[in-house]
């Protein structure tokens, strides 16, 4: 398995000649209203289920929908990364830092 540097390096490469074959240049807006529209996609999904249903589908029922619309999020996550010279991993990373410091761990 690749080191997860690697891999993203490899993933937003792969996303630069995707939008460079299409002369595709995404402003920040329309990728950012892009996300939103994916999630929206994923949102509707899960609308009607309850908890342990909503986890069900997830794993099971329209999987192929859920992962579909789930990695469209991420490539428009990572075109705006990418078009606003952001460090994605390192980013999260710091996120998930905050995170662990504002939800600690209990026990």
């Amino acid at each position: 398995m690749k080191d997860r540097e690697t891999t993203m390096e490899a993933l937003k490469e792969t996303l630069r000649e995707f939008n460079e074959a299409r002369n595709w240049k995404h402003p920040v807006l329309n990728t950012a209203i892009s996300i939103s529209l994916e999630a929206s996609e994923l949102l509707e999904i899960f609308q009607w289920c309850d908890k342990k249903e909503a986890e069900r589908v997830a794993r099971e029922t329209d999987r192929e929908h859920f992962v579909e619309e789930l990695a469209d999020v991420l490539i428009y996550c990572m075109d705006l990364a990418i078009s606003c010279d952001v460090d994605i991993v390192s980013a999260i990373e710091e996120k998930l830092r905050k995170n662990a410091k504002k939800y600690p761990a209990k026990g």
